[in-house]
């Protein structure tokens, strides 16, 4: 019989677990409850910064669950990040002759050779209006997590 006690999430550590993150009305964004869990590890962009923060400290075994105010998951909605972007811009650096509807996630090309995405609002003639803040900007989650392993 052993004493050793439970391996613990580090910075680093090697993970095998469930989770689920899920609305605040309890609606599932993503889940591996119910299929094959998943394998990553931390500080690897795998799970974003504020879910791996969760982790920190938590014993190989435990099931837990948090509630995450929109401070601490994607932030609050910026109004600042609702622009109005010309056709000739969005034709510049977007899929040429794309019908874009709103409601679409439109890819852009940035500066310096990145990519960012906004959510098509409306579209007009001469000019498009997107929101660039996080889909799940202004929300409040719920992250669940059964750790399975951890190395």
């Amino acid at each position: 019989m052993s004493n050793a006690s439970p391996a613990v999430v580090t910075e680093s550590a090697y993970l095998t677990l469930h989770y689920r993150l899920a609305g605040a009305d309890g609606t599932d964004i993503v889940t591996t409850f119910g299929t094959n869990p998943a394998t990553l590890m931390l500080g690897q962009g795998q799970l974003a910064p504020f879910l791996e923060e969760r982790l920190l400290g938590m014993a190989e075994g435990e099931h837990k669950t948090f509630t995450l105010s929109p401070l601490d998951a994607f932030g609050e909605r910026n109004p600042e990040l609702l622009q109005w972007v010309s056709k000739a811009t969005l034709d510049e650096n977007s899929v040429p002759g794309a019908d874009y509807k709103a409601g679409d996630l439109v890819d852009f090309a940035a500066p310096g050779g990145g990519r960012f995405a906004g959510m098509l609002r409306e579209m007009r003639d001469d000019a498009a209006l997107f929101d660039f803040n996080h889909p799940l900007a202004g929300q409040s989650l719920h992250f669940e997590v059964k750790l399975i392993s951890v190395l």
